[in-house]
């Protein structure tokens, strides 16, 4: 029988390539939009999920386990982005993306982990950023966030192992999406200490993101992760020079690699 997939924020983007791919390779899945639209359109399964609504994560997962009999595979890929001076962005906003990113993303992993340790088997694949490995300027809160994630599926992954459910997470670079477009952009404020800086970092990021890689690459090593009897726990999906920062950091000492980070953000 074919694998039953739920996979978040699925409407676009990443999330949504990794859908059809999985759908054209046999799996039934179940992508979630916060506001689903257009349904014909996809060629999978497309239901309401906000991860900011627990009732809308348990009334998704209870849909999907009453139609299919079983959950195999929760990827959790919805996720916003924010940008902006650590002191010039609102508190609040900075909740926000915390309750997106990662509390969000924990609150669907525990709606679907009674039924996985019930089946005694499922993955659970979090998708994080390369960004979550360092402190970017002016993306500080969203590499916080990625970051928290990649260590929580670190700290679960061993909670869960005894039930026979694997659990790993996969961070991308810089991909052609259009998650500027939902990303919360602090103002550049005429008055802002940060006002110039923030402004060419800005262009810098949207610059990366028009040029980044085509989501297939994501969604090609997705399947390939979940298609592995014993995944890893971390997988990076990026460029050669994304990658080496990574790298670069574990070896560097600190004020050397911020340096080289100041230098390459103009700063």
């Amino acid at each position: 029988m074919s694998k039953v997939v739920l996979i978040t924020g699925a409407s676009s983007g990443i999330g949504k390539s990794i859908a059809i791919f999985l759908s054209e390779k046999g799996y039934k899945v179940y992508g979630t939009s916060r506001n689903p639209k257009n349904i014909e359109n996809y060629p999978f399964n497309l239901i309401a999920l906000d991860v900011l609504k627990v009732d809308t994560i348990t009334n998704a997962v209870n849909f999907i386990i009453d139609k299919e009999g079983s959950l195999d595979i929760l990827i959790n890929n919805a996720g916003m982005g924010i940008t902006g001076p650590i002191e010039d962005t609102p508190t609040d906003e900075m909740r926000t993306v915390f309750n997106t990113n990662l509390f969000g993303a924990v609150d669907v992993m525990k709606a679907v982990l009674p039924q996985m340790r019930k089946q005694k088997s499922g993955t659970i694949l979090n998708v994080t950023s390369i960004a979550g490995y360092m402190g970017l300027p002016y993306r500080g809160l969203y590499s916080a966030t990625k970051g928290a994630l990649e260590t929580v599926t670190e700290a679960i992954s061993m909670e869960v192992k005894p039930f026979g459910i694997k659990v790993a997470c996969v961070a991308p670079g810089d991909f052609a999406t259009n998650i500027a477009a939902g990303r919360y952009h602090t103002p550049v404020f005429d008055n802002s200490a940060y006002k110039d800086n923030y402004q060419m970092n800005l262009d810098l990021m949207n610059a990366h993101v028009s040029g980044g890689m085509d989501p297939i690459e994501m969604a090609k090593a997705v399947h390939k992760i979940i298609e592995s009897k014993s995944p890893k726990m971390h997988y990076k999906v990026g460029g050669f020079l994304e990658k080496i920062s990574i790298v670069l950091k574990r070896i560097l000492p600190d004020r050397v690699y911020e340096k080289m980070l100041m230098n390459h953000y103009k700063l």
